[in-house]
C-alpha cells in the first residue's frame, strides 16, 4: 500500500435542533455532500449532533438513542468514498454513552465513547450518561453485526484517527488514557462546548496545543446557534497541526452549515513524532486499533499548492462587545425560528435595557440578510407568510423592512412618564426601523388604584404605599402587550438585566413579563458601555446607530414616581457599578459578606468612592435582597447563559427559595466595620 502524504480533511458547524430528526439529519447530509464535492476524505462534524445536544432527560427513554441510530442508518448511504464522525447517544449493555460514531464509505467502522463526562455550571451529563473507562474496548451488536466501541485508534487505510469529545480535551492529562498518545495521525474532536464572553482564545489554544502534543491534525467541530433555548453555540470550526492553526471559520453563522477544508500534511507529523526523545506517555501500539478498509486518496497537487500558499488564518477572536452582538442577536434568532413565533413584542421605554433588546434586533435582521440573502431569510422563516419581498432592494433596506415585519415596539405611559423617555423610544424604533406604538395607561391606573381604595376605604398615598403604587403601573403595561403579541402570534420578550435580576429589583409579572429574558445574563454596567458603543461605533460591517444617544444621556430611571421625586435606579439601589462588583464577589467568587466588604475597599471603583461604612450598607442590602428573591428569579423567562456570572437557577446558580438572611454573616461584616 503506498502511504499517503498530503490528505484532505475538514471539520463543520451544524445548528441542530433536539429531537428534530429530519431537520438534524437534513444538516449532517448537507455537511457530507458539501465535503465530498471539496474532494475531503475525513470529515468531523460536532458531538451529539444526531440527536442533538440539549435533550435534556428525554436522553433517559430507549427512543431518543432508536431514533438516532435510524439516523444513522439513512445517513451511512451518502458516507460513499468518505469517513465522517457523527455523534450520537447509544445504549451499550443497558448504558447510555455519548459516542463518536466513526462512518467510512457506506459502513459504520467503530464506536468511540466520551470517557469525561461535564457535570458543572450549565452542564449535567451525569445525569443522562456514563463514563466510558480509558483503554477499554468492546463490541457492539449493529443490526447482527459486531462493531467495535470504547477508547479506540481507529486505522483507516493507513492513517491513524483518535478521538477526543468535548471534554475529554478540556480535562487532558499525560496517562494511559489520554488520546494523544496513541501516535493518531488525526485527532477529532465532535464538541458541544457552549458559548461564553472571552472563552474562544482558550478554545484555540487547547486545539493548538493538542495538535503540538500529539504531532498531528486535530479537527475540532462546536454545534452552532441557539440550539435548545438557552445555550448559544458559537459554531467554530479549527484545523490544527504540530501546534499550528491551518483553518478556522467565521464563528456565529446564520447558515446551518459551515464547512472548513485543510489539507493533513500526515508526513512531517509522522516525521515530528519519530524525532522526538522526550519520553511519553504511550507509543500507542497496545492501544485498542481498529482496522478499516478504506482507501483514502492522496490530495490533488493543486489542493497541496493551494494549502501551502494560503495565508495564516485570521483569528476569529471578537471583542466583548461585538461577541455579546453577535451570540445574543444569533440567539434571538434561533429562538423566533425553531419557536415558530411570528416576530417578536417589546415594551420600549426609552431606558438602557429595552433599547438593548431593540438594538439586538436590528443586529439579527441586519446579519441575517447580510448572510443569507432574503431568498435564504424566507427559506428559514416560511412558516411566516407575509414576509416582505423587496428583492431589488439593498441589503440593509432589505433588513429594515423584515425588522419592520418581526419587530413590534410599545412605549406605554403612565402620568409619571417623562417627553424624554417618549421621545428616546420612537427615535430608536425609527433609527431601526421597528414597527412602533404609543399607548396611554394611566386611566388603567387609576382604576386599580380607585378600586384599592374602596377596598381598603382610605386613599392611596406615595409615603404609605409607595411600592404597590409603583408596581401597579408596571404590571398594568403587561396585559395590553401580551395581548398584542398574543393576537399577532408574536413572542414577547423580557427587559430584565442581570444586576436587577440580583436583588429583585423588578416588578414580578411587569417588566419580567416574556416568554424570553436575552438579557438577563448581562449587567447593567456593561449595557450600558455596550449600548454607547453601538452608538458611536458598533460591530464590524453594521452602522453605528446615533439615536442612542438620547438613551445614553439619561440617568437609569423605573419612572414610577412622579417627576418631582426625581427618581433614579442607582438612589433607589447603589451605583450600578458598585452593585455589580458586589454581585461578582458575593455570588461568582462565594465570598462571606466581609469579604465582599473588604474586596471593595481594597480595590475602589475609579467611578464610586464609598466610605467603609457605605461600602458595608451596600453589601448589605446586596445580600439581604439576593436572599428574599430567589422566587423571582426561579420565575424569570429563559435567558441565555453568556458567562460564568449567570444568575439563571435552571442552568447555572442554584439558591434556596425559603434561607436564613445571611444574619449571622451580616453580623461579622458590621463587627468588623465598627472595629476599623
Amino acid at each position: 500500500m503506498t502511504a499517503i502524504h498530503h490528505l484532505k480533511v475538514a471539520g463543520a458547524s451544524l445548528n441542530q435542533t433536539p429531537l428534530d430528526w429530519q431537520g438534524n439529519r437534513a444538516n449532517i447530509v448537507e455537511a457530507i455532500r458539501m465535503a465530498r464535492a471539496e474532494g475531503v476524505q475525513v470529515l468531523c462534524l460536532p458531538e451529539l449532533c444526531v440527536s442533538g445536544y440539549g435533550c435534556e432527560d428525554a436522553f433517559h427513554g430507549e427512543s431518543v438513542a432508536e431514533q438516532s441510530l435510524e439516523s444513522v442508518r439513512q445517513i451511512l448511504p451518502e458516507t460513499a468514498g468518505i469517513a465522517v464522525a457523527v455523534g450520537l447517544p447509544l445504549i451499550h449493555k443497558q448504558n447510555l454513552y455519548d459516542c463518536a460514531a466513526l462512518l467510512v464509505d457506506g459502513r459504520l467502522a467503530g464506536l468511540h465513547a466520551k470517557q469525561v463526562l461535564a457535570g458543572y455550571g450549565v452542564y449535567y451529563e451525569p445525569r443522562w450518561f456514563k463514563a466510558w473507562p480509558g483503554d477499554v474496548a468492546d463490541v457492539h451488536d449493529w443490526d447482527g453485526a459486531e462493531v467495535p466501541i470504547g477508547d479506540l485508534v481507529v486505522d483507516l487505510g493507513g492513517v491513524r484517527l483518535g478521538f477526543e469529545i468535548c471534554e475529554d480535551a478540556w480535562a487532558r492529562r499525560g496517562s494511559a488514557v489520554n488520546p494523544l498518545s496513541g501516535g493518531a495521525d488525526l485527532l477529532l474532536n465532535p464538541s458541544a462546548s457552549h458559548f461564553a464572553l472571552a472563552k474562544y482564545e482558550t478554545v484555540r489554544g487547547i486545539v493548538c496545543e493538542g495538535s503540538r502534543q500529539a504531532h498531528a491534525i486535530y479537527l475540532y467541530s462546536n454545534l452552532l446557534g441557539n440550539e435548545a433555548g438557552r445555550l448559544i453555540f458559537d459554531g467554530t470550526v479549527l484545523i490544527a497541526s504540530d501546534g499550528t492553526l491551518l483553518a478556522e471559520n467565521r464563528r456565529f453563522s446564520y447558515r446551518a452549515v459551515n464547512l472548513v477544508t485543510a489539507v493533513a500534511d500526515l508526513r512531517v507529523n509522522r516525521l515530528e513524532r519519530r524525532r522526538i526523545s522526550y519520553p511519553v506517555a504511550r507509543d500507542g501500539a497496545d492501544r485498542a486499533t481498529v482496522h478499516v478498509p478504506f482507501a483514502p486518496a492522496e490530495a490533488s497537487p493543486e489542493a497541496v499548492r493551494t494549502h501551502r500558499a494560503a495565508p495564516a488564518p485570521a483569528s476569529a477572536a471578537l471583542s466583548r462587545n461585538e461577541e455579546f452582538a453577535h451570540a445574543v442577536s444569533l440567539g434571538l434568532w434561533d429562538y423566533l425560528r425553531k419557536s415558530h413565533s411570528h416576530g417578536f413584542a417589546l415594551s420600549l421605554s426609552g431606558g438602557v435595557d429595552s433599547a438593548s433588546v431593540a438594538v439586538l434586533c436590528w443586529v439579527m435582521a441586519q446579519r441575517a440578510v447580510a448572510e443569507q440573502g432574503l431568498a435564504g431569510v424566507r427559506q428559514q422563516l416560511a412558516y411566516i407568510a407575509d414576509l416582505p419581498d423587496n428583492g431589488d432592494a439593498s441589503c440593509a433596506e432589505a433588513a429594515r423592512a423584515l425588522l419592520r415585519r418581526l419587530l413590534l415596539t410599545v412605549y406605554q405611559a403612565s402620568a409619571n412618564s417623562s417627553h424624554v423617555t417618549r421621545s428616546a423610544a420612537r427615535g430608536v424604533a425609527e433609527a431601526i426601523g421597528a414597527r412602533h406604538i404609543e399607548l396611554d395607561i394611566q386611566h388603567l391606573v387609576e382604576r386599580y388604584e380607585a378600586m384599592a381604595e374602596e377596598v381598603l376605604g382610605r386613599p392611596l398615598s406615595w409615603e404609605r404605599d409607595d411600592i404597590a403604587r409603583q408596581n401597579i403601573q408596571a404590571r398594568v403595561r403587561s396585559p395590553g402587550i401580551w395581548l398584542l403579541a398574543n393576537l399577532e402570534g408574536r413572542l414577547l420578550i423580557s427587559t430584565s438585566n442581570r444586576s436587577e435580576v440580583g436583588v429583585g429589583y423588578a416588578t414580578m409579572d411587569g417588566d419580567t413579563s416574556g416568554g424570553l429574558a436575552p438579557i438577563a445574563g448581562a449587567n447593567k454596567t456593561f449595557l450600558r458601555g455596550w449600548l454607547r458603543w453601538m452608538e458611536i461605533e458598533g460591530p464590524a460591517g453594521l452602522e453605528p446607530l446615533p439615536a442612542l444617544g438620547a438613551v445614553n444621556a439619561q440617568a437609569p430611571t423605573a419612572e414610577l414616581r412622579p417627576s418631582s421625586a426625581a427618581q433614579e435606579d442607582e438612589k433607589d439601589l447603589m451605583p450600578y457599578p458598585v452593585l455589580d462588583a458586589i454581585e461578582q464577589a458575593a455570588i461568582r467568587d462565594r465570598m462571606a459578606p466581609v469579604d465582599v466588604w473588604r474586596s471593595l475597599l481594597a480595590a475602589p471603583l475609579d467611578d464610586a468612592t464609598l466610605s467603609p461604612r457605605r461600602a458595608a450598607e451596600c453589601v448589605a442590602t446586596f445580600f439581604t435582597l439576593w436572599s428574599r428573591t430567589q422566587w423571582k428569579r426561579e420565575r424569570l423567562a429563559p435567558s441565555f447563559h453568556l458567562d460564568d456570572e449567570n444568575l439563571d437557577p435552571r442552568t447555572w446558580c442554584r439558591f434556596p427559595i425559603l434561607a436564613g438572611g445571611y444574619e449571622t454573616e451580616l453580623q461579622e461584616l458590621w463587627r468588623a466595620v465598627e472595629a476599623g
